[in-house]
């Protein structure tokens, strides 16, 4: 099984560059050779600190960052996803490489377990 993840990015509090934004970054990814798909979300409450971007994956574990640029922030975005990818349920114990993205985040949340 491939494992993929959805990349939420908020498109409420994005730069006016937006679709240009998240169609470079699901271009970053898909060269990577990630699956990821990156989709637009209406406000995800973290307007203090635009822009905020989630990572979600079928019985792995979310992650929400804020504060974050997604040109500027790409390579690193790009850096996390695959961090995420490779990590055991998506729960990543070293986030050395994600880069500057470790200091934007604001909340990791375990997965579902479906037999609990």
């Amino acid at each position: 099984m491939t494992e993929s993840a959805v990349i939420h990015l908020c498109a409420t509090c994005a730069p006016s560059g937006f679709a240009q934004a998240r169609d470079g970054l699901q271009e970053a990814l898909s060269t990577a050779g990630l699956a990821a798909e990156v989709v637009a979300q209406p406000c995800m409450n973290a307007c203090a600190s635009p822009v905020s971007l989630a990572v979600q994956g079928p019985g792995r574990a979310t992650y929400f960052f804020a504060g974050i640029d997604p040109v500027a922030d790409r390579a690193d975005i790009v850096a996390t996803v695959a961090t995420y990818l490779d990590a055991p349920a998506g729960w990543i114990e070293d986030a050395t490489a994600c880069g500057r993205l470790r200091l934007c985040l604001k909340g990791r949340v375990p997965a579902l377990n479906s037999g609990s």
